[in-house]
């Protein structure tokens, strides 16, 4: 955890039974001018929120203008995580733990190869002490063995030049440096150095190596820091990426008093969902996503922005869901409290961040980190605050829209830049492997269902169609309009970089068979390729609803007598059709299969 009026530290959990539950706090940045250096969870919450100070509602507010950080340090282009988590065997518990919390510092102290202390009775004579000093042992055993050979390059030396210290986290540090020699000869760029003395896990070995493989391979984007060389020696890793000389979007939140106006505050939410949004497609979720992390180029009020430290992103198969709790406490999402997320996770922090640039306060708050998580998972964000009625309608229906407590229901970063909130803005929309994913279930299903969303695609408002129309143009149509499943491949091909072969995206081209010898035209693919769930978030839900009811009615679709016994309190007695109530129903996914319905 963090500080209120600075730097969250990123907070893990690994999944593991022999860990104690044990909470505690620390504090990322220590030099912050901030009440206490080294704060308890209580003290660096209740200085924020003392009953005399009228600013305890926002977390940003800074009345002397002053950066958090101290003089002659500027902020870090990347970096080092005090931890995070790798996904491990998972033994179910009897009972859950009544708050992930709890768990934070055991798991910290496991990654550092450290024991968490335990509660004992006094020991018996020095029973206690000869089990600890065998522990000790046993971990020293442990790390003598530890394979730290990276196979880097071992020219650092020889090649670079470092300069002064711009950032530091548990595990390293993050100098300037300035190329010696070879293509960069003369440039500038970041080293982040981390100590492999500090690797005293296998897992925080692991997690070096995966941060370095994420940034090699991903490549391309605008709006993601450069990666250009991975060195070593005995002593350290050194990641050498592109230097960020312009801070931190939360320092500049700072300086803006706590807060964006809405058309700037656009101009950022684009450049977040157009960078997340790619790595996305490549089958990367960050895990991390907060103003911290984001860098601008310079110091010029327009300049790019940069989205850093890939040191808890990972992997991700299209139908795979990550269970390891990681993140920061205030931009966390349910599910991954829950143990079961995927891509949705990093929404949900897009759509804290957004929260915060426009009223200039936290939507989830807390005295403690457990407080913080249970306010994540019961409480809604509150939009009738002051600070909200200068914000448009269209602005708060963005963030509720990410912030939806059912994954299910929140946009894409694809989708969302399509909201009427952003449109008439220039972006570039890429393409969304939702797509996939919702055209493959389609042509798996039965007839009926499928019938059922041809209908409610028939339903949809102007603003749905509009992501759909370019997603349907991503895909480039053949001459006849209509598009095939190499249409699918090639979309795909174009957008490949080496990230989407380890997280193995282009396997979901195999699940869907289906699609070999059809052509689909606009239509057909408006309805594979919609959501029951998101259509559910909107406000004009029940309109759609009704509309497509009134569709499916004229349907000449009669259910045979398999389906009764699944749908029998929604079948209308008069036709044997399916009631209103029945078809919302079967649109979230009741199945019905039967002889005459298999799927094609």
């Amino acid at each position: 955890m963090g500080q209120c009026y600075g730097k969250n530290s990123t907070v893990s959990i690994v999944r593991d039974d022999n860990l104690v539950p044990i909470y505690t706090a620390t504090a990322a940045y220590p030099q912050s001018p901030l009440p206490s250096a080294t704060p308890t969870t209580s003290q660096y919450y209740a200085s924020s929120t003392s009953a005399t100070s009228p600013w305890h509602s926002s977390p940003y507010h800074n009345p002397q203008g002053n950066s958090p950080l101290p003089a002659g340090v500027s902020p870090s282009p990347a970096r080092s995580k005090s931890s995070k988590s790798t996904p491990r065997r998972f033994f179910r518990r009897p009972f859950p733990p009544p708050s992930p919390a709890k768990h934070i510092k055991a798991s910290l102290l496991k990654r550092q190869g450290r024991q968490p202390a335990r509660q004992t009775s006094i020991p018996e004579e020095d029973g206690g002490g000869a089990e600890a000093d065998q522990q000790q042992h046993h971990q020293e055993q442990q790390h003598e063995r530890l394979d730290k050979s990276f196979g880097y390059n071992k020219n650092f030396g020889a090649k670079y030049e470092l300069g002064k210290e711009v950032g530091r986290g548990h595990f390293g540090h993050t100098c300037s440096a300035k190329v010696k020699k070879g293509d960069l000869k003369g440039q500038q760029v970041a080293v982040k150095i981390i100590s492999k003395s500090k690797m005293t896990t296998p897992i925080s070995i692991e997690d070096v190596r995966r941060e370095v493989k994420i940034l090699k391979s991903l490549s391309g984007h605008t709006n993601l820091v450069k990666f250009y060389d991975a060195c070593e020696d005995p002593n350290n890793v050194y990641v050498i990426m592109e230097l960020c000389e312009g801070g931190e979007l939360l320092d500049r939140i700072l300086s803006r008093g706590g807060r964006y106006p809405e058309e700037d505050a656009k101009a950022i939410i684009l450049q977040i969902l157009g960078v997340v949004s790619f790595c996305h497609l490549q089958g990367v979720v960050h895990r991390d996503l907060k103003p911290e992390n984001f860098l601008f180029t310079t110091k010029d009020e327009d300049a790019t922005m940069k989205l850093i430290d890939f040191g808890l992103s990972d992997f991700v198969r299209p139908d795979e869901r990550l269970n390891d709790i990681v993140g920061s406490a205030f931009y966390v999402a349910p599910e991954v409290l829950h143990r079961s997320y995927t891509l949705e996770a990093d929404i949900w922090s897009i759509g804290v961040i957004t929260f915060i640039l426009l009223c200039g306060s936290r939507p989830f708050w807390a005295r403690t980190e457990s407080g913080i998580f249970r306010a994540v998972l019961r409480a809604d964000p509150n939009f009738d605050d002051a600070s909200w009625t200068e914000v448009s309608p269209e602005a708060k229906d963005f963030v509720k829209r990410l912030l939806n407590k059912d994954h299910r229901k929140r946009m894409t970063a694809a989708q969302a830049l399509t909201h009427p909130w952003l449109r008439e803005e220039t972006s570039i929309v890429p393409l969304d492997i939702l797509i996939y994913k919702l055209v493959k279930s389609f042509y798996r299903a039965t007839p009926l269902k499928r019938a059922a969303l041809k209908c409610l695609s028939k339903a949809l408002t102007e603003d749905e169609l509009v992501y759909l129309r370019i997603q349907f143009k991503l895909l480039e149509p053949n001459k006849d309009g209509r598009i095939t499943l190499d249409n699918f491949k090639m979309a795909l091909a174009r957008n490949a970089t080496d990230a989407m072969k380890e997280s193995r995206v282009t396997e979901i081209l195999s699940s869907m068979g289906q699609l070999s010898y059809k052509k689909i035209d606009f239509e057909e693919f408006c309805a594979a390729a919609i959501s029951t769930y998101q259509l559910e978030a909107l406000e004009g839900w029940e309109q759609i609803a009704t509309t497509a009811f009134e569709f499916f009615e004229k349907e000449e679709m009669n259910l045979g007598p398999t389906a009764h016994s699944v749908l029998r309190d929604w079948i209308r007695k008069s036709d044997e059709k399916l009631n209103f109530l029945g078809y919302t129903k079967f649109l979230h996914g009741v199945t019905v299969r039967n002889p005459s319905t298999r799927q094609q």
